[in-house]
């Protein structure tokens, strides 16, 4: 009988872990435009040992006709004049208690503003609520991700 209870309780407690890594951010995606559903990048987001979350950009994807962004000029931390791909535009992202991750910074390429961010998988895994704000949540934006395994 004891034999069986403690069967239970390693079940359970690698269905939690399961659970767990299952609605993970580590991994790659493609980050959309909001307008026009065109992919922008690929993004590799990824976890240091003391858990926090970090996302760097892998690949651009311009518009056409326009010039691509090689270097963050815009960037006004070390990140200055930096090459785009390889960028960790996405620092310091903490767990919390409920599938969230927050705490940490990310930086626009474009315009070199940062902002807060928190980002939060889907119940599927296969998308990633990511939202930038100033101050508040209240004020900020919100684009959604599509996991990918092609880079």
């Amino acid at each position: 009988m004891r034999s069986f209870i403690l069967l239970i309780a390693s079940l359970f407690c690698m269905s939690s872990i399961a659970g767990t890594v299952a609605n993970s951010p580590i991994g790659y995606w493609k980050t959309v435009d909001d307008i026009s559903g065109r992919v922008q990048s690929i993004i590799k987001i990824y976890e240091t040992p003391n858990h926090h979350v970090f996302g760097k950009i892998l690949k651009t994807y311009p518009k056409p006709g326009d010039v691509p962004l090689k270097i963050c000029s815009a960037c006004k931390d070390e990140r200055h004049n930096q090459p785009i791909i390889g960028l960790v535009f996405m620092t310091d992202l903490k767990p919390n208690d409920n599938n969230r991750w927050s705490g940490g910074e990310i930086i626009d390429p474009k315009t070199g503003k940062i902002y807060k961010c928190s980002i939060k998988p889907s119940d599927d895994n296969q998308k990633l609520t990511v939202r930038g704000y100033i101050g508040i949540p209240l004020f900020g934006r919100t684009q959604t991700w599509i996991r990918t395994t092609a880079i």
